[in-house]
């Protein structure tokens, strides 16, 4: 997916102000496994997925625990990092080789002070990231597992064959078995 139409899918831009965002975007490439963001650790860096697929997850005492998967046209950002300039809660593994667009927070955070078509942009992003978060924690306390793996294949079906079912499971809250008494049941 293209940098401009990954861009102007949060909110249309000006020519000119999308050609100030693009110039400061690089093209960068990583392998499967590669771990994009760290938690614990103040990460300065928008990504956007121009090919792959990511997760974030968070270190638990019984394991790793998956909430997020994201493919190409979607933004790997640490919220934490991105609004306080503060250490984030999440870790981001490449789960494909990717290709992605980089962006430099503080160098976005300049032209939010030269073009007030990129700050209403920038409020856009953040507000879109805020609902999306709101909607996965939504689905996590009130849906069942049942509900949340259909969304999931409704929405998303080539996750099943890109990403491992452990990594579902736990994007699910749930365990392989049980992921697979629901796969049989639904089939």
């Amino acid at each position: 997916m293209e940098i401009t139409s990954i861009l102007n899918k949060i909110v249309e831009l000006p020519k000119a102000s999308t050609s100030h965002i693009v110039d400061i975007i690089n093209e960068v490439e990583y392998p499967k496994g590669h771990r994009l963001l760290n938690a614990d650790k103040v990460e300065r860096d928008i990504y956007f997925i121009k090919k792959g697929i990511a997760r974030a997850y968070i270190d638990a005492a019984d394991g790793e625990v998956t909430f997020w998967f994201g493919k190409e046209g979607d933004t790997v950002v640490s919220m934490k990092s991105y609004v306080s300039n503060q250490p984030g809660y999440e870790h981001i593994e490449l789960l494909e080789d990717c290709i992605l667009y980089q962006l430099n927070a503080d160098a976005l955070n300049d032209l939010f002070a030269k073009d007030v078509y990129i700050a209403n942009w920038g409020r856009k992003f953040a507000e879109q990231e805020l609902l999306k978060t709101e909607e996965r924690l939504i689905e996590r306390l009130f849906g069942t597992a049942s509900e949340r793996y259909s969304k999931l294949i409704k929405n998303n079906p080539e996750l099943l064959q890109r990403v491992q079912l452990s990594h579902i499971a736990s994007f699910l809250g749930i365990t392989q078995v049980s992921l697979s008494r629901i796969r049989a049941k639904l089939k």
